[in-house]
């Protein structure tokens, strides 16, 4: 312990696959006693789903799926697939079959809106969509082959899928790029490198885990270690680290250890979550970025400091936020795709952040639990980036959903489900020195509890797919918080008015309960 000083399926032989209906029950199936046997069974339900019926899953004798995860977190498995179209990886075609212990189907999520019928013969060379996706980045570096795709749009669009890094506004970058392979269009461009921002705050003397070597490595926690720019971990004389100084790397490192470490634990605690990852794992961090920021890139993360450069940018609820995109991106459906994805990616760090914070509960002497983002950082003079109770005191950032809310940038759309997420948790009247929180349509709402409330959202992004939207987040969060809390239907019905609250209204199909 170290303490700081001062501080393929390959579905039948005609490759097609199907869904039942989310409450079909496996007749013949073993009673599961293992975590082992759950996923086995979780397996056998899917893929007798599967063979049953392709028109839920909009498959054709041209299709053929492949089971990619099976993850079990709070008694309910949730197993991903994705597919094929005449050879082809189709992206967007991804789905998610959710069973609980007696191998029930709960609940399915299918990204996919009709059946594939599109032409793969490309007009573009490699060559060409390679040259289109590298021009999209500033200094472009490595770039992967091009690979002919098909997105699940309507009856399907032809593409090249490109990875190429590079720079955007001055930052790094990892763009997954999507040219069309007719016109040459950029059909979509998302960065792996979630970009936010940070802020400073010191825990006072605490505790962690390293390796006996004097490494800030966990012994625990499976691929988190500190260190600074260049990847390398650090180490040191004995097992006192950090100085209590702002901007000391070392100390950078101890409240980045200690948050990272604080949110494992609610991830296993509350949520049933293995990790970061969902495998026992998670990811490195970095410190001494020279830029008044923090980012994941899709491998580690990585953090700067205050503008003024007095302070480390690794508080609790940043680093909880930047390891929230691990989480997003390791849940089904990943975490590239569109603008509005992006939006609800960084919701989503926002949300684990409030969610660490609240499970550590430190005293006010250092930070106490909030819904405010980024509090402490200060990083221009003007407080939080972000206020989750009420979104609109941020210049530019929507309370509730419009027309608009798709084009906004993504830090400003993060608002509209953080209001959600606040207003299931905590209510639009919540007491004991949280604030209230207006709701677009003049409702009240008494909150679930943060606890109950992110169970409920880590059970909605293990239905996530790789075209996520507010409507698409809404649904699937009134499948998990029915799947979860079964029998008792109040939880769904909070969910439902919570979104309901902030605009997001009702999806075609959304499952009721009872």
């Amino acid at each position: 312990m170290r303490r700081n000083a001062a501080f393929g399926l390959v579905a039948a032989a005609t490759g097609i696959v199907v869904a039942l209906s989310a409450t079909t029950a496996v007749a013949s199936a073993p009673k599961a006693s293992s975590p082992e046997d759950l996923k086995a069974l979780a397996v056998q339900s899917a893929e007798r789903m599967i063979a049953a019926d392709p028109a839920p899953l909009h498959l054709t004798a041209k299709d053929a799926v492949q089971r990619l995860s099976v993850v079990s977190e709070l008694g309910i498995q949730y197993v991903s697939y994705g597919r094929t179209h005449a050879g082809l990886p189709v992206y967007g075609g991804d789905f998610v079959i959710a069973t609980d212990s007696a191998g029930t189907v709960v609940a399915t999520s299918v990204n996919q809106t009709q059946t594939l019928d599109v032409a793969t013969t490309a007009k573009l060379t490699p060559a060409e969509a390679a040259k289109i996706a590298r021009a999209q980045v500033f200094k472009a570096g490595f770039s992967t082959a091009p690979e002919l795709t098909i997105m699940a749009e309507g009856s399907g669009r032809l593409a090249y899928k490109v990875v190429v890094s590079g720079q955007r506004g001055g930052n790094e970058s990892i763009l997954h790029v999507y040219v069309d392979a007719l016109t040459g269009e950029i059909a979509e461009a998302d960065d792996l490198v979630k970009a936010g921002n940070g802020n400073s705050f010191y825990h006072g003397p605490v505790v962690f885990n390293t390796t006996p070597s004097y490494s800030m490595q966990d012994s625990t926690r499976p691929g988190l270690r500190c260190g600074g720019q260049n990847g390398v971990t650090f180490t040191g004389p004995d097992d006192n680290w950090g100085n209590g100084v702002g901007n000391n790397l070392e100390t950078a490192c101890v409240d980045g250890m200690y948050a990272a470490g604080k949110q494992w634990d609610m991830l296993r605690n509350w949520l049933g979550r293995n990790g970061v990852n969902g495998t026992g794992g998670t990811f490195p961090m970095r410190v001494g970025l020279n830029q008044a920021n923090a980012f994941w890139n899709g491998s580690y993360t990585n953090y700067g400091r205050s503008s003024n450069g007095a302070r480390h940018a690794a508080a609790m609820d940043v680093v909880a936020h930047e390891y929230g995109h691990a989480i997003f991106q390791t849940t089904p459906g990943g975490s590239t795709g569109s603008n509005e994805k992006g939006g609800l990616n960084e919701s989503t760090g926002d949300i684990f952040g409030a969610l660490t914070e609240f499970y550590t509960n430190e005293p006010a002497i250092y930070d106490p639990p909030d819904y405010d983002v980024g509090e402490e950082v200060n990083l221009v003079g003007s407080g939080p980036i972000r206020r989750m109770h009420q979104p609109s005191l941020i210049s530019g950032h929507p309370n509730c959903y419009s027309a608009s809310t798709p084009t906004l940038g993504v830090h400003a759309m993060a608002g509209v489900q953080n209001h959600w997420f606040y207003l299931l948790a905590a209510g639009s009247a919540p007491g004991g020195g949280l604030p209230n929180s207006p709701t677009c349509n003049g409702t009240s709402i008494a909150g679930l509890g943060i606890q109950k409330a992110g169970r409920i959202f880590m059970g909605t992004l293990n239905l996530k797919t790789a075209t996520w939207t507010h409507a698409r987040a809404r649904a699937a969060s009134l499948q998990a918080a029915k799947a979860i809390f079964a029998p008792s239907c109040v939880e769904h019905a909070r969910v439902k008015a919570a979104w309901n609250a902030v605009s997001v209204g009702a999806v075609a199909g959304e499952v009721t309960c009872p």
